[in-house]
Order: structure tokens, then C-alpha cells, then sequence
């Protein structure tokens, strides 16, 4: 195989780029970008592999979520914080149930570029480029607006430094101390049909609490009890952008890319021979390679050997996203290959990507198809024997009506109420710890009746 650099992609094909037409500006920003200073570190990046390497030997549970696309306009305190706390209550609700550590990963600090099926979007007579999230163009319907500019990159870095240390002080300063576990609730979903549940969790993890203090194991002698690890990733789509990030590791010699913890490979661009599978075999991060419907068996086990060559566990985790109608039929197959050759993975489920439909002029995402999708992930994994290790959504710490159902129903009607993604429809915070307590069910249904092993051949 050819010799990888960090620059080896330009000599690829490449799918879903940008037209820039200053490339002299384009040039200069990447340069001045290449002389910023890492957002993430090598260190931490090799902290989240080892922690993904439990969850692929089956004795650990991934949660990896937020935005779709995140805006420059929504860029508050406030939203950072929301986020944090759904998440938070996702995973108590999920650590709980399963017995198990959850490695905590956001789509966050970084995921602002976004594939599209068209490269043109069309309103009336109008025709302009399609909008790519905001570190291209701007999503306002004008001509001025979808050029691609370069200067939006240096914007995306800054915000991603802004909520990556916004991120880090939540996680490491005491908020998200166990002992907070009731002040998590949110008001709306302390009103909300999940509250309940929500609250007789928080009362036994509160009781649990109170014996480990009086056997004298406090939140003071013990960070773990007071601190939690969370990890940041994103879509690996601009690759300029990613290239000017990417640094040796001066302890390791090994290249990391050092705009997030973790990076994925879209179902969009993951042609073997092409950009994007060029610059991610090369870095040291733990990657994610979005797995559609129309990925073959064979196709997927020669990504495999291009992506993790050396079968290490926590490198690679394989995201299906296929819709609640197509899962029951292309995951045992790719089940199945990947067992009989041995590779060590991570099978995670995106239940977001294959149920967006259209519904009273916007694009929504039925949420009891999304329970369903997840539904079926398990239970093909509980019959092939393996591991279901995660799941992948799209979400929000905001009370939004984006996707449609759930407990406290969210109607076709009531779509426009607050309608407020940049890209595609998220989960509000109800919907998110819904689903939660969905997988957390699940999780203990799978430790109850554990499956037959599969049998490698």
C-alpha cells in the first residue's frame, strides 16, 4: 500500500467537497489553521480507544450523540449545558440498567460540515449550491449566503476551543457529580411521562449514594463519583480542514488528528479508493464508518482491513443506519462476515439516518420507527450472538418539535411550534431519555437471557 501522509488524500477521488472559488484564500486559511493549537489531544484520543476496546469485548455500552449540524448562531452557554444534561441522564438511566460503564461521545466541538443527496437546492425559479453546514456556507436562501467561504473554518475552530472547554469544565468540575443526579431534571421533562421513572432512578442511585458515604466513600475521596470522561467527535468530511489539524504525537511519533477524540467516515464517502478512507486509515484516533444499506459484505470487510489492519479493539465502530423496514435484512449479513473473519469491532446503532420522512412541508423523523430500528438492532444482535454496543442519534438538550411521537406526542402539526435544526430533525430531551429507558430495558433483557456465542469460521 501506498506510503500515508497527511496530504495523501489530494491524490484521491473525493465525494461531497465544496467549490471554493478563492483557493488562495482557501490556502491561507488551512496554513494559519496548521499553526493553531490541537483542540484535542493524542493522549486523550488513546484514553476513549481504550475505553471503546472494553465496549467491543462486549463489557461496556457507547452513547454517542447531539447535533446534527451545530449553527454559529446557537452558540450559548445555555444550549452547551441542556445538551450536557440529557446526556448526563441518558447515560445514568443506561449505566443503571446495563450494569456497565458508558463511554460518553458527543457530536459536538466540531461537527458543522454536512453531506447532501443534491449539490443544488431549488426554491421557485431560484437554483443556488446546497447548504453544507456552517463551517462552508450559510444556510440563509441567497446568493451572497451558499458561497463557500474559507473564513468560516477559523469561526468553527474557535467555537469548537469555546464548547470543548466549556464541555471539559462540566465534566471535570463537579457537575457532573452523582450526588447532582436530581438536579439534572430538566423542567420540561420533569413534567414530562418519563419523570417517574426518571425520579424512583435518581431516589435509588440517591440511596446508593448515602450508603457508600457512610461507609465513608465520598464524592471528595473518590473523583469517579464526581467526574466523568466525555469525548467529542464529528463527521470527517472537510478534509482540508481535518489535514491542518492533524500532528505528529510527539510521545508516540503517530499521527493523530486533533480537531476531535473521535472522527466517522459518512455512508456518503466511504468508497475504499477514495479521499476520505485515504486521510482516516493513516490517523491514530478511533474512527466511525457509517454502515447503509447499500454496503455489501465483502465491501464492508475490505473497509475493515483498510481502516483497522491490525484488529485493534476500539478502533473502529461499524454505525449502522439502514431504517426500521431494511435492519432485519442487512445486519446479520454484515453480522456474519464480520465474525467469520474475526475482526474486532463495534456495532453501534443510528436509528436517526434511515426513518427521515417528509411531513406537513418538513423533513421529521417518526419516532416510533426510531424505536423500532433499535429494537430489531438488538434483537438481531441477541440472535447472531453478539454484542449490541451502542447507539448514534441525532439530539438536543431543547424542548424542540422536530421528530414526531413519543410519550408526550409531538403531532405533524406541531412540527412548525419549534422547529429550530440547521440540518436534519433531532430528539428533544424527552424523546432522547425515552428512548434511554427503551435501550436501558433492552440492555437488561440481553444480560438476563444471554445469547449463544457465535461461533467464528
Amino acid at each position: 500500500m501506498a506510503k500515508w501522509s497527511p496530504n495523501s488524500w489530494r491524490g484521491k477521488p473525493i465525494q461531497q467537497v465544496p467549490a471554493y472559488p478563492d483557493l488562495a484564500a482557501l490556502e491561507a486559511v488551512e496554513k494559519n489553521l496548521a499553526s493553531y493549537p490541537p483542540l484535542v489531544f493524542a493522549g486523550e484520543a488513546r484514553k476513549l480507544k481504550k475505553q471503546l476496546g472494553q465496549v467491543a469485548e462486549g463489557q461496556a455500552f457507547l452513547l454517542q450523540g447531539g447535533d446534527c449540524a451545530e449553527s454559529f448562531a446557537e452558540h450559548g452557554a445555555d444550549n452547551i449545558r441542556d445538551f450536557f444534561r440529557v446526556f448526563l441522564q441518558m447515560s445514568v438511566v443506561l449505566t443503571f440498567a446495563g450494569s456497565q460503564p458508558v463511554v460518553k461521545v458527543g457530536r459536538i466541538a466540531g461537527q458543522f460540515a454536512k453531506p447532501r443527496s443534491s449539490d443544488v437546492e431549488k426554491k421557485g425559479d431560484v437554483v443556488l449550491p446546497s447548504y453544507r453546514g456552517d463551517i462552508i456556507n450559510g444556510i440563509e436562501f441567497d446568493e451572497k449566503s451558499r458561497i463557500p467561504d474559507p473564513a468560516r473554518q477559523e469561526m468553527a475552530y474557535r467555537q469548537s476551543a469555546a464548547t470543548l472547554n466549556l464541555l471539559r469544565a462540566f465534566a471535570q468540575g463537579g457537575y457532573a457529580s452523582l450526588e447532582n443526579v436530581h438536579r439534572w431534571m430538566l423542567g420540561f421533562v420533569s413534567d414530562s411521562p418519563q419523570s417517574e421513572k426518571y425520579e424512583a432512578l435518581a431516589n435509588r442511585i440517591t440511596e446508593t449514594m448515602d450508603f457508600m458515604r457512610a461507609v465513608g466513600i465520598t464524592s471528595e475521596t473518590n473523583y469517579a463519583l464526581r467526574e466523568t470522561d466525555f469525548y467529542t467527535s464529528h463527521e470527517a468530511l472537510l478534509l482540508g480542514y481535518e489535514e491542518a489539524l492533524t500532528r505528529v504525537d510527539s510521545t508516540s511519533g503517530d499521527w493523530y488528528a486533533t480537531s476531535g477524540h473521535m472522527i466517522w467516515i459518512g455512508d456518503r464517502t466511504r468508497q475504499p479508493d477514495h479521499a476520505h478512507i485515504e486521510y482516516c486509515r493513516g490517523i491514530k484516533n478511533p474512527l466511525g464508518l457509517k454502515c447503509g444499506p447499500s454496503l455489501t459484505p465483502d465491501g464492508l470487510i475490505q473497509l475493515i482491513d483498510l481502516l483497522n489492519p491490525e484488529n485493534e479493539p476500539g478502533r473502529l465502530t461499524l454505525i449502522a443506519r439502514f431504517g426500521y423496514d431494511k435492519v432485519g435484512e442487512h445486519l446479520p449479513k454484515l453480522i456474519r462476515a464480520v465474525e467469520k473473519e474475526g475482526r474486532k469491532v463495534i456495532w453501534s446503532c443510528d436509528p436517526m439516518h434511515g426513518n427521515t420522512i417528509t411531513a406537513a412541508g418538513y423533513k421529521t423523523r417518526p419516532f416510533d420507527r426510531i424505536l423500532k430500528e433499535v429494537q430489531t438492532f438488538f434483537d438481531v444482535h441477541h440472535a447472531e450472538g453478539t454484542h449490541p454496543g451502542g447507539i448514534h442519534v441525532e439530539m438536543t438538550g431543547k424542548n424542540v418539535t422536530e421528530c414526531t411521537g413519543g410519550a408526550r406526542a409531538v403531532r405533524d402539526e406541531d412540527l412548525q411550534d419549534r422547529y429550530h435544526t440547521h440540518c436534519d430533525p433531532r430528539l428533544n430531551a424527552d424523546q432522547a431519555v425515552e428512548l434511554a429507558f427503551l435501550v436501558s430495558e433492552l440492555l437488561k433483557k440481553g444480560k438476563q437471557a444471554p445469547a449463544k456465542k457465535a461461533v467464528n469460521g
